[in-house]
């Protein structure tokens, strides 16, 4: 199991890591931060993206979806955002922000890489 700060560490490892945040849905606070830079505060990012989250949550229990959120993906032009729900027993209503350089980024190891942090992530 690995703390709150190995994960955040872990998850600016993955190539074209902008930063990371994890963040309490319920109330948009993180809990914790890395990365990041003067213009790209992860705090705020992870506290503005509880709203996607919240959504799709919403939009699933009104369509009666009775499925998990394995991840949600915000694709800019420059850009991938990626949003994954802890699913640990001590993580229930966090989850992990993950902002990626699109020219570096590979979606496919990043959304492998956040599964297993996620997966590992003691709170």
């Amino acid at each position: 199991m690995a703390a709150m700060d190995v994960a955040l560490k872990e998850a600016l490892q993955v190539d074209g890591a902008i930063a990371a945040a994890v963040v309490d849905h319920g109330s948009g606070m993180a809990l914790g931060t890395a990365g990041g830079s003067k213009d790209f505060d992860p705090a705020v990012a992870g506290a503005a993206n509880t709203e996607v989250l919240r959504a799709k949550l919403r939009t699933m229990e009104m369509l009666g979806i009775e499925e998990k959120i394995e991840d949600v993906l915000v694709t800019l032009g420059s850009q991938y955002h990626l949003i994954r729900p802890v699913t640990g027993r001590s993580g229930k209503g966090l989850f992990i922000y993950l902002a990626l350089d699109r020219s570096r980024a590979n979606l496919a190891m990043a959304r492998h890489r956040l599964r297993t942090i996620e997966a590992a992530l003691e709170v």
